[in-house]
């Protein structure tokens, strides 16, 4: 009996399998370039950004001698391929050097989507979330010239 259990709880994750991954692939095939933020989120994060990031960062998002730049190729080369997630917990965790993890997760929500904004990414009618789970759905690529 126990025997019998066994086989079909392989063959029940087995056939399970396949499925599972098919499911997960369509989950991760999200990016940034489906317009992932609005346009009125963007522009509260762009004010966070300002109170908070632009002291380091510089207020064109260009980067300082003591802080890399938000925008352009050299952020893009090194975010492309990551997740909104990867880049969230950044942000939130570590963010802003003088006060780490001072932001409320809607707050850094905002400032990824100004980041995202800066950088060309299209908007899009759905606010970006600030779920883990969700965020690690959405890839970073760079947009289209």
């Amino acid at each position: 009996m126990k025997v019998t259990i066994a086989i079909l709880a392989v063959v029940g994750l087995a056939a399970a399998a396949p499925v599972h991954s098919v499911l997960r692939a369509q989950a991760t095939s999200r990016s940034v370039l489906d317009g992932v933020y609005t346009d009125e989120q963007a522009k509260r994060g762009e004010t966070t950004y300002s109170t908070s990031c632009a002291s380091c960062h510089g207020p064109a998002l260009a980067g300082t001698e003591m802080a890399p730049p938000l925008t352009g190729k050299s952020f893009l080369d090194n975010w492309t391929d990551t997740t909104v997630s990867d880049l969230f917990q950044k942000i939130n965790v570590a963010m802003p050097a003088d006060d780490p993890g001072s932001l409320k997760k809607e707050q850094t929500s905002d400032i990824v989507a100004f980041i995202l904004a800066t950088n060309k990414v299209p908007a899009g009618k759905t606010e970006l979330g600030s779920e883990a789970e969700a965020l690690k759905q959405i890839k970073i690529v760079a947009p289209k010239p």
